[in-house]
């Protein structure tokens, strides 16, 4: 069956980053953003990933956003959840100092019009870890647009994560679509080719490629924006 729905990750693919300096200047700004409240910086982010690997072991039961803040005020307290529109002004304000980290390649814009010329539907499958006026921030860092996305992930409604193959089944679910009838494409090995065991084509960009378990990428399709480009006018 031909391919009509292609989904992109946006972290080291639409969006150039190097993700350990990117996590480490988004991690400041929040400590710094949160000190005045009584988080001391090195509790705090080792609860931020404590309620990370929350969202990511996540089974289905609730929301990412509920497993985040289960975790965060099992540590904290009930009352850390009066902190949320702190949270939500930093992502508005500060965060928006994290673009700095990133990179931008005209080239990630060209690719998803490509695809709507084509007539493809285009998802952001995007590792739902961040709330959505995060993830639309780095959507616009990219050059992008929740407009130019039929549907993306943010992690008010998900209810899994990478590499979980269920994240991906839940986005077709909500899409209405079928496993055979869609391509993933992205940078990471372990958490965007693992669509492929779904039955669905995948491409790995490898300009800002990880590969943590050091697997063989020659059994994907890989390359940089122009192979990409090839790759998608052939689907």
């Amino acid at each position: 069956m031909s391919v009509k729905t292609i989904m992109f990750d946006l972290d080291g693919t639409l969006l150039p980053m190097d993700q350990d300096i990117f996590i480490k200047e988004y991690f400041t700004g929040l400590a710094v953003k949160l000190a005045p409240y009584g988080y001391e910086p090195k509790k705090l982010m080792d609860t931020i990933y404590k309620g990370v690997a929350a969202m990511v072991m996540n089974d289905g039961k609730c929301k990412n956003e509920e497993a985040f803040w289960r975790l965060f005020t099992s540590v904290y307290g009930e009352k850390a959840r009066e902190h949320e529109p702190v949270f939500r002004d930093f992502y508005e304000n500060e965060f928006q100092q994290v673009a700095k980290s990133c990179g931008f390649n005209k080239a990630a814009k060209e690719t998803i019009e490509l695809c709507k010329a084509k007539g493809l539907r285009v998802v952001l499958a995007t590792n739902p870890l961040f709330p959505s006026v995060a993830t639309e921030s780095r959507m616009k860092w990219a050059g992008l647009d929740k407009s130019d996305f039929e549907y993306f992930t943010v992690y008010e409604n998900s209810s899994y994560c990478k590499p979980n193959p269920e994240y991906y089944l839940e986005i077709l679910d909500k899409i209405g679509a079928d496993p055979s009838e869609c391509a993933m494409v992205g940078n990471d090995v372990t958490e965007d080719m693992v669509a492929k065991t779904l039955g669905m084509k995948v491409f790995l960009l490898t300009d800002d490629l990880i590969n943590k378990k050091g697997e063989d990428i020659s059994v994907y399709s890989n390359g940089g924006y122009e192979q990409l480009k090839e790759w998608i006018n052939n689907l």
